[in-house]
């Protein structure tokens, strides 16, 4: 019991520091209902581990009712490090048995209306677009965005979507288009003036994450 309270606090607090518009804590313990579907869950969870399926269940069903949230009881959710904004979905993809849910990592951010299916991993340090829909697993320090989603920002530089068999991202065809007049302007500068050029820049993602941003990721 005393845990759950030392968590209560740490959740305020997280609100504070998190949502300007917050402005005492007797309003964020009467008027926030992320706040009361996570100590309900919480419960429920606790429930869970312990076998009693049905309660866990049926509370968690009542706390939907209330809150406009659901947790699964099952659901493990660590401590003040997720930002999750109204209208996400945290869900499955298929009818097999296990683990078929996100797992989400630490510092990240989810934007309102997005959508994270299947067995992913979403890394550490990650920003999840409004309205994206992520179905394979993100690396760290992302950022994703689109239906389906993909990566456009790693470690804060501008990631290049090059493969013509890959989501259209309209800065990326931004890019690809002026690289191609460019090429071509060389070209033509080159015939007419016999100029040796410096090297063009290269504007292609690095091989380390083409696997990524490819067949195998975003």
């Amino acid at each position: 019991m005393t845990s759950f309270f030392s968590s209560a606090r740490d959740d305020v607090r997280a609100v504070f520091e998190r949502d300007p518009a917050a402005r005492s804590y007797f309003e964020v313990l009467l008027c926030y209902p992320g706040l009361h579907a996570l100590w309900m869950h919480r419960i429920n969870h606790w429930l869970w581990r312990r076998g009693l399926r049905f309660p866990a269940r049926f509370l968690s069903q009542v706390a939907r009712l209330l809150t406009g949230i659901e947790i699964h009881p099952g659901a493990e959710v660590g401590q003040r490090d997720v930002t999750i904004y109204q209208g996400v979905t945290l869900g499955g993809t298929c009818k097999e048995k296990g683990k078929r849910h996100p797992t989400v990592g630490n510092n990240v951010s989810i934007g309102s209306g997005a959508k994270l299916l299947g067995n992913i991993i979403v890394g550490d340090n990650c920003r999840v677009g409004a309205g994206s829909v992520v179905l394979r697993s993100v690396p760290d320090n992302a950022t994703i965005v689109g239906v389906p989603g993909h990566i456009v920002l790693r470690n804060g530089k501008r990631v290049v979507i090059s493969d013509p068999k890959e989501i259209s991202d309209p800065m990326s065809d931004v890019f690809i288009r002026l690289a191609a007049e460019v090429h071509q302007i060389r070209e033509q500068l080159q015939e007419r003036t016999g100029a040796v050029l410096s090297p063009e820049p290269n504007l292609t993602i690095d091989e380390e994450w083409e696997p990524l941003i490819g067949g195998a990721g975003i």
